[in-house]
C-alpha cells in the first residue's frame, strides 16, 4: 500500500493526538499518540533527521543546527500541507478505532527511508516508510497538534535561523 496522506489532530476529550494514516485503495489506519509518548518520541524524530550523512559531516555544532533548519525548511516547502477535508468511509485493516500506540521503533532501511514502527502493547501495529519531506511533514504535524493541545512540550527542530511565523492553528494534514 502506498502512502497517500497523514492527518493529526488534538482530541481534547480524549487529551491525546488522533493520527489517520490514509493509503492508495481506501485503507486507513488510525492510532492514539499521547502527550508522553510525543515528548519521547520527539527526541526520535530529532535524531533520525539529525543523522543524515550531510548533516553529521559538518565540522561544528552551530553548522549542524543551521544546516538541519535549512533542510527542515526546505523539506515543508515540498511537502502539501492542506486542511482536511470530510472523507469517504475507508477500509480499516487493523480494526475501525483507533489502537493506543505504546511503543515506537525507528530505522532507516536500505534506501536510506526512515521506518518508524508504531506498536500497540498487544496485536499488530504499523510500519510507516517516510522520506526525508515527509518525515518532516509528520514533525510539523505533530508539533501543531501538540501546540493546539497546550502541552507545554518544547518540539523545536534545532536551528540557527529565526523560527518561521506559526501557521494557523488548525488541522492540517500531510498529502
Amino acid at each position: 500500500m502506498n502512502l497517500e496522506r497523514i492527518t493529526v489532530e488534538f482530541m481534547a476529550e480524549d487529551d491525546r493526538l488522533l493520527v489517520h494514516v490514509c493509503f492508495s485503495g481506501s485503507a486507513e489506519i488510525m492510532f492514539w499518540m499521547t502527550r508522553r509518548l510525543v515528548k519521547l518520541f520527539w527526541p526520535v524524530l530529532l535524531q533520525m533527521v539529525q543523522s543524515r550523512p550531510e548533516i553529521q559531516s559538518q565540522a561544528s555544532p552551530e553548522a549542524r543546527k543551521a544546516l538541519l533548519g535549512l533542510e527542515h525548511e526546505k523539506a515543508l516547502k515540498q511537502v502539501q500541507f492542506s486542511k482536511a477535508a470530510k472523507e469517504p468511509d475507508r477500509e480499516h485493516p487493523l480494526g475501525d478505532t483507533p489502537f493506543l500506540v505504546t511503543r515506537i521503533r525507528a530505522r532507516r532501511n536500505e534506501k536510506g527511508q526512515t521506518i518508524l514502527s508504531m506498536l500497540p502493547k498487544q496485536g499488530k501495529g504499523l510500519d510507516l516508510s517516510l522520506g526525508e519531506n515527509l518525515l518532516h511533514g509528520l514533525m510539523k504535524l505533530i508539533q501543531d497538534a501538540a501546540n493546539k493541545a497546550e502541552w507545554d512540550l518544547n518540539l523545536e527542530v534545532p536551528t540557527l535561523l529565526p523560527t518561521r511565523v506559526e501557521s494557523e492553528r488548525t488541522e492540517h494534514r500531510l498529502n
